[in-house]
């Protein structure tokens, strides 16, 4: 857990996004300092996703501005720092491939397309199947999978990139609990390493004591910034801040649904 707050290696400001002309995202504040463990909350359609994707630039910004490790997101092109782990409906892509080519494929960050794999390469592959358990499975086809460990060969993809900081969108959406646990160790081992990780999560389950701090959305704002919250704590919070305020209309992007609607 951390005990003292580190660099600020996430800086957003006044984050403002909107998709066909609709506000999914209104003016939000957000830091997060090198080696937390951050959770990013709330109900469906709050917001979360869009922000992460706004933080890493997959998402362009209405209006604000996001720093990365101090830069600029405009002017940050040290990806190799940045790891983005998607949920797992990626992870195939459609394409045949064995776990260990689609982890290998996050070293593309480290190294020329077409440049060899040279001892580096080859150790930090092991080494990211390693941290999610699935050394054994390395020669098996991505498609063989379960959903839970088709997740961990995702963060062991991104792992592989030797990121600083990860953001990982809903890992354990539809992930039974085993998987689920596999995934809080590999975290933890990440966590422990000094990684600063952003969680976009609508139930914690097993990755609850990992967190740090919680930040929770609602209707594309930040409502809430502070200690971690259990599950019930953050739907209590959601309605009692809606109860107290004059409630806007929910308002959701179109691609939300698409997107799993978080």
């Amino acid at each position: 857990m951390l005990n003292e707050r580190g660099a600020a290696v996430v800086e957003a400001r006044d984050v403002t996004v909107a998709i066909g002309g609709r506000p999914v995202l209104r003016a939000n504040d957000l830091t997060v300092h090198e080696g937390e463990f951050l959770a990013l909350m709330g109900a469906n359609g709050s917001g979360k996703s869009t922000l992460v994707r706004a933080l890493t630039g997959l998402r362009p910004l209405t209006s604000g501005s996001v720093s990365l490790f101090g830069t600029t997101l405009s002017d940050f092109h040290e990806h190799q720092r940045i790891g983005f782990v998607p949920q797992r409906a990626t992870a195939t892509g459609g394409v045949p491939a064995s776990v260990r080519e689609v982890v290998a494929s996050g070293r593309l960050t480290r190294r020329k397309v077409l440049r060899p794999m040279n001892r580096a390469d080859r150790r930090a592959i092991a080494d990211a199947l390693d941290v999610v358990g699935l050394a054994d499975r390395a020669g098996d086809g991505i498609s063989t999978l379960s959903g839970g460990q088709q997740q961990r060969v995702l963060i062991a993809r991104a792992l592989a990139g030797e990121p600083e900081l990860f953001f990982l969108d809903e890992p354990t959406a539809g992930v039974d609990l085993p998987n689920q646990q596999a995934l809080a160790d590999a975290l933890r081992t990440l966590s422990e390493r000094g990684a600063t990780v952003v969680l976009v999560a609508h139930e914690l389950g097993p990755l609850a004591s990992l967190v740090d701090r919680a930040v929770v959305l609602r209707d594309g704002r930040v409502d809430y910034d502070g200690p971690p919250l259990s599950e019930e704590a953050v739907h209590t919070h959601h309605h009692e801040s809606a109860a107290s305020h004059d409630h806007a209309p929910h308002v959701a992007s179109p691609l939300d649904s698409l997107e799993g609607g978080r």
